[in-house]
C-alpha cells in the first residue's frame, strides 16, 4: 500500500492520500478522541502521540499535530497506522444506526453526493478546465458542498453555486474544503480586521482583472493569504503581494508584521515559479 502527503497552508496539518476511497463522499471533522468514537480510523490516528485533529474525507484524511513535534517524528507513525487499518480490514466509519434503520438521513446524504459528484464531473469540471482551473469534489456535509478548486475555476465560484443549488435544493452553500476548515485566527479581532480590509479595499481592485485574495488564516503577526483566479500564477504575483496587498494589510492593521502568500502559482495558467527551476516560490 503506498500512501503519498501533501503539505497545507497549515504548517502543523499533513494530507495523507492512501490510495482509496476513505469515506462515502462525506467531509468529517474529529476535533479530539472523544468525538472520534464514531470512526475506528479516527480513533487509531488520535492513539498517535501529538495528534490533536482529524479529518477524513472522500479520498484522503488530514492530520493536525501539536506544534512542538517534527513531522518527521509524527509521520512514520501516522503512515503506519494508516497502513495497520486498512490491512486489517477495519471500517471507517461504525455503522452501528444502519443497523438500527436509523441511518435514513445518511443514505440521502449518499444519494445527494452522487448527484453532486456527476454534475461536478459532466458539466462543472470541463468548464473549469478551459478556463484554466480544475475542480473536484471534496464531500457534502450539512448542506455545504466542499469543492477542490484550482486555478482559473475561482472565478467560476458564483456560477457553480448557482447551478448546484438549481439541480441539488438541498445545497445550502459551496465552498473550497481548504476555506471549510476551522481557522480559530480568523476570528480574532485581527483577522476580522484583516478581512475587512481584503473585502472593501484590496478585492474590489483586483476583481476587475479576474482575481480574488483569499484570507487563509492569522496566527500571531502572520496573514496568510491566497491567490485565487487570474492572480494564480500572474507574472505579477510577488509584485502585486509586496507593493500592494503587504503594505495595505500592514498599514490598516498595524499588530500585523508579515504576508505569506500560500497560493500553488505552479498550479495557474501562467505560473512564475516552475518546479525545479529555483526551488521555492520567491513569496
Amino acid at each position: 500500500m503506498f500512501i503519498q502527503t501533501q503539505a497545507t497552508e497549515n504548517p502543523d496539518r499533513l494530507t495523507f492520500l492512501p490510495g482509496r476511497e476513505v469515506t462515502d463522499g462525506r467531509a468529517l471533522e474529529f476535533a479530539d478522541a472523544g468525538a472520534a468514537e464514531r470512526s475506528p480510523l479516527a480513533e487509531r490516528l488520535f492513539a498517535v502521540e501529538a495528534v490533536v485533529r482529524v479529518a477524513l474525507g472522500a479520498d484522503h484524511i488530514a492530520i493536525t499535530k501539536t506544534p512542538d513535534v517534527a513531522w518527521h517524528i509524527v509521520k512514520p507513525v501516522v503512515l503506519g497506522a494508516i497502513m495497520d487499518h486498512f490491512v486489517a480490514g477495519d471500517p471507517v466509519l461504525k455503522e452501528a444506526r444502519e443497523a438500527n434503520g436509523a441511518d435514513a438521513g445518511d443514505h440521502a446524504d449518499d444519494e445527494i453526493s452522487a448527484q453532486l459528484r456527476e454534475l461536478i464531473d459532466t458539466r462543472i469540471r470541463p468548464t473549469a478546465r478551459q478556463s484554466g482551473g480544475d475542480v473536484s469534489f471534496r464531500g457534502f456535509e450539512n448542506g455545504v458542498v466542499l469543492l477542490e478548486m484550482e486555478g482559473g475555476a475561482f472565478s467560476l465560484m458564483d456560477g457553480i453555486t448557482n447551478m448546484l443549488r438549481h439541480y441539488v435544493p438541498e445545497v445550502r452553500e459551496v465552498k473550497d474544503y481548504r476555506d471549510a476548515l476551522p481557522k480559530p485566527g480568523l476570528d480574532t479581532p485581527e483577522g476580522e480586521a484583516v478581512r475587512r480590509v481584503l473585502d472593501e479595499q484590496i478585492n474590489p481592485s483586483v476583481a476587475g482583472h479576474g482575481g480574488h485574495i483569499a484570507l487563509v488564516d492569522v496566527r500571531d503577526d502572520v496573514v496568510y493569504i491566497r491567490l485565487e483566479g487570474g492572480c494564480q500564477g500572474c507574472g505579477m504575483a510577488d509584485v502585486t503581494l509586496k507593493q500592494g496587498i503587504e503594505t495595505t494589510i500592514m498599514r490598516e492593521v498595524p499588530a500585523i508584521s508579515s504576508v505569506l502568500d500560500v497560493t500553488d502559482h505552479a498550479g495557474g495558467s501562467n505560473p512564475y515559479f516552475q518546479p525545479g527551476k529555483g526551488g521555492m516560490s520567491p513569496v
